[in-house]
């Protein structure tokens, strides 16, 4: 990943009993990643998503794309 320390957080709207993921957006201007993990196992593997395919992700979230059938 990076030198750079990630500054983790949870979406506003996570209320779900804790099965939420964190993101660390604070890398994604100059390191073009956005980190990804578990908020369960905050000790676990981070995900680093390149930040096109992580805007990509959550825009295919916003419009319902990615709700299931």
């Amino acid at each position: 990943m990076t030198t750079e320390t990630p500054r983790w957080f949870t979406s506003s709207y996570s209320d779900n009993g804790g099965q939420c993921v964190e993101v660390a957006t604070n890398l994604a201007a100059p390191h073009g990643v956005v980190p990804v993990r578990d908020s369960k196992n905050v000790s676990g593997a981070a995900l680093s998503l390149r930040t096109d395919a992580f805007t990509t992700f959550v825009a295919g979230i916003k419009s319902g794309d990615m709700e299931h059938p």
